[in-house]
């Protein structure tokens, strides 16, 4: 069960994707699993013991905004709720929710410091 404003996932946007598992896989002890989509392909990084991923990792071009950076989403209730709240706290909405199949909504924003955050409703857990 996920909980209304806490971190919910982690994505790492990495240049080097066999450099960073590598790192990880020493460091953490993940293992990984990667998963097909439309341009190349989504890792997700598992801790032994644990059948539901803890992160996700994805090649993510090097002089691009946010690369080889850690991406964090916090869990809301309602997506559109939250993000129409948004840019009444001072933020901005840069990418509108959209449905990713399997895991819910995911909205990306920046708050009112200008720091860009995604917003999750998970979908719920069969």
């Amino acid at each position: 069960m996920t909980a209304h404003g806490t971190f919910g996932w982690n994505e790492l946007m990495t240049s080097d994707l066999e450099a960073s598992k590598a790192f990880y896989a020493k460091v953490a002890g993940w293992t990984y699993q990667d998963m097909p989509m439309d341009e190349g392909s989504y890792t997700l990084a598992f801790v032994e013991g644990n059948p539901v991923p803890v992160a996700g990792l994805m090649y993510w071009a090097e002089d691009q905004p946010g690369s080889n950076d850690w991406f964090a989403y916090i869990n809301v209730d309602d997506i559109d709720a939250s993000v129409s709240a948004v840019t009444g706290a001072g933020g901005s909405v840069m990418r509108e929710p959209f449905e990713i199949e399997g895991t819910g909504w995911i909205a990306v924003v920046m708050d009112s410091a200008k720091t860009a955050i995604g917003l999750l409703e998970p979908k719920p857990m069969a």
